[in-house]
């Protein structure tokens, strides 16, 4: 890792964020201990915990990052109502600065001077340091949120946002304990713990899962995919997919994958409460696979023992042939189906393509590239 450069490391305090992390922390190490030893927690504070923990952290991975920040699908009213207000309990700025700041760590990711929380300047500062103290990078451009701007539930709550902060974080506990018959302990346990759980879990994004996991489709950045910490962060931990292919409403693109954002997700679109979610054809993640696996098993090759390099050499370069006409195919393809689209030859032409001999010579060639994808794994491991 690189050190923080000498511009920014005597930067000013951020007053507002020192003071929020620093109380919720030492209220949580004081008061919430103290209280516990007196009082026993409720089952329903534990039950409010909960339900505030998914819902204030699904509204940060669900619609701050994949519907606002990335446009990933589209949404209703009612459930971007939702977003709005309890990703303002989240307590991670509006949606319109976080969207703002998000889409400049995206374009500039790993670039030490212009990425807001560039892992390159260590884990602490990627987690929650860069956060502390106001860094030239962390100047706020919304002109990469104009299309948010004409957005009026993210407009609303960037205006009301500290009101809004406020009776989530406080009052929305205090009415539910109150309901329940124990405000003060929902209070501890569903606000000021969910909060700061909610926050580390979140923080974990930006820092750990720039350092730690597996890099299937891409090594142009740092971010990882990491099963423990999808879990975590509710699918967010599938990182190196997300980097690569930002605008897919999904970051665990595979079944078994623990990415619960991308199951909400789902399940709004079937009752009706989001629609349009965007997907990547499968052709272009195996594509992405197979270009990261020959990075690897060239690597690999050129480490092997001189008498077999050559053998090696020349069934990588036959696999790479393979994998050249495959592409080519594919693009081709792909090309008819867009201008027939654009004739518009018959009316329903998706549908109609769907049930088309090119649809199914595209599946053809997805399962080409699955079994070249198996192919260069025994090679690569081969390769010793």
């Amino acid at each position: 890792m690189s050190s923080t450069p000498a511009s920014t490391s005597r930067a000013p305090v951020n007053l507002p964020a020192a003071i929020l992390f620093g109380a919720s922390t030492l209220l949580l190490l004081s008061v919430f201990p103290l209280y516990a030893w007196f009082h026993d927690f409720s089952a329903a504070a534990w039950v409010w915990f909960f339900v505030f923990l998914y819902a204030s952290g699904i509204s940060i991975t669900g619609g701050y990052h994949r519907l606002w920040a990335h446009r990933a699908y589209e949404a209703r009213l009612p459930l971007r109502l939702f977003y709005m207000l309890f990703g303002a309990q989240a307590l991670q700025n509006s949606i319109l600065i976080w969207t703002s700041m998000h889409r400049v760590h995206h374009k500039n990711v790993d670039d030490v001077e212009s990425d807001p929380y560039s892992i390159r300047r260590g884990f602490w500062y990627a987690h929650m340091g860069w956060m502390l103290r106001d860094y030239p990078c962390h100047a706020v451009d919304l002109s990469n949120v104009q299309d948010l701007q004409r957005d009026p539930v993210v407009m609303f709550q960037h205006r009301h946002y500290l009101g809004l902060a406020l009776f989530m974080n406080i009052g929305l506990p205090l009415l539910v304990g109150w309901a329940s018959g124990d405000p003060w302990g929902v209070l501890l346990v569903a606000g000021l713990l969910r909060l700061v759980v909610n926050h580390h879990f979140t923080f974990l994004i930006n820092s750990l899962a720039h350092m730690w996991g597996r890099r299937p489709y891409t090594e142009d950045n740092s971010a990882r995919d990491n099963d423990l910490i999808a879990l975590f962060t509710y699918g967010e931990g599938y990182h190196n997919y997300h980097h690569l292919f930002s605008w897919d409403y999904r970051n665990g693109v595979r079944w078994w994958h623990v990415d619960l954002t991308k199951w909400w997700i789902a399940t709004c679109s079937l009752v009706g409460q989001a629609h349009n979610l965007r997907r990547v054809p499968e052709f272009r993640i195996r594509r992405a696979m197979i270009e990261r696996q020959f990075v690897r098993a060239q690597r690999r090759i050129s480490e092997a023992e001189p008498t077999r390099f050559e053998a090696m050499q020349r069934l990588l370069e036959a696999e790479m042939d393979a994998f050249r006409t495959t592409v080519d195919e594919w693009t081709r393809l792909q090309t008819r189906k867009i201008e027939a689209a654009k004739r518009q030859v018959i009316d329903c032409v998706t549908e109609h393509w769907e049930h088309s001999e090119a649809r199914r010579q595209l599946q053809v060639l997805e399962d080409a590239l699955h079994e070249q994808y198996r192919r260069l794994r025994v090679l690569h491991l081969q390769a010793v």
